[in-house]
């Protein structure tokens, strides 16, 4: 047996096996070495060790204050424009660079993804590209806008199928045109000594300022558009008839809403998912370009 190649997860050792190298050396699901390792990386962090089994149950109580609060406020009470200079400003000053890579990415690979749909659906449906490239773009309620990206994508897809009497389903040539990767860089994000947040610690920390910043209807909006996940996994699986795909769906199911409680790892699980479903639809773009032999 060959031994174990060098790398930013150490070597094998049987006696004292790596889990994050076991994690980064598996292929049974699909992402791409640069992602896993920055997946990883983050993972492994400091931050995510020591600091996140205290932060989670804190702002998840905050989350229930925040609730109690917000009964004596008015009901359409926000801020959004508020919301996105504080989120920019603790992404920058203290998120790690891999989560924020991660987080910018999140943005192309859920626009990319909806697209792909969109351009293989039986009826056209217009979609809204969110692309950022700087933290800075992401000042312009980006957050809020992927949110209702999602479910208005929904409604506007089905509407059409329904008036058109059309059901999902293959395509007689699937179009992968629109999958690429993002034009987003991990070397452009901040990396100073304050920039140690993990993607789970900060997504966690930033649940209750996003809760206390939008409406009720708004942040339940938000926190159940994760479980969407699942009803874009249906979609992408009648496209190319893979039902097996649906294994790598974490949010599920729709029609069962969760608490806001949970929303922060729901957010993770939700970003990991969307990475998987991209590379799988690059990996099938970049196999329907080979030849045939």
């Amino acid at each position: 047996m060959q031994p174990t190649p060098d790398h930013a997860f150490g070597t094998h050792n049987p006696e004292d096996p790596s889990p994050w190298l076991a994690l980064y050396l598996d292929r049974s699901t699909p992402l791409p070495d640069e992602v896993k390792t920055a997946w990883l990386n983050d993972s492994s962090s400091r931050s995510r060790q020591y600091l996140l089994p205290f932060l989670r149950p804190l702002c998840r109580v905050l989350i229930i204050l925040i609730q109690i609060i917000k009964t004596v406020l008015p009901k359409r009470w926000s801020h959004s424009g508020l919301l996105h200079r504080i989120l920019v400003w603790g992404l920058k000053r203290f998120v790690r660079p891999e989560a924020n890579w991660l987080i910018m990415r999140h943005f192309h690979l859920g626009s990319q993804i909806l697209a792909f749909i969109a351009a293989n659906s039986p009826v056209p449906i217009s979609t809204n590209p969110l692309t950022p490239h700087t933290l800075d773009d992401l000042r312009d309620h980006v957050f809020v806008k992927h949110d209702l990206n999602l479910f208005n994508f929904v409604i506007r897809l089905n509407q059409a199928l329904r008036d058109a009497d059309q059901l999902m389903g293959p395509p007689a040539q699937v179009d992968f045109s629109m999958i690429h990767e993002p034009d987003v860089s991990l070397q452009s994000f901040p990396n100073k000594r304050s920039n140690v947040l993990d993607l789970q610690s900060a997504i966690e920390l930033f649940t209750p300022v996003y809760q206390l910043l939008l409406t009720d209807n708004d942040f339940w909006r938000a926190a159940n558009s994760l479980q969407l996940d699942e009803t874009i996994g249906i979609y992408t699986a009648q496209i190319l008839q893979a039902p097996q795909h649906l294994i790598l769906v974490n949010n599920s199911h729709p029609l069962i809403p969760l608490s806001t409680l949970r929303a922060g790892h729901r957010l993770v699980l939700h970003g990991l998912s969307s990475e998987m479903l991209h590379a799988l639809l690059t990996q099938m773009k970049n196999d329907a370009a080979q030849p045939i032999a």
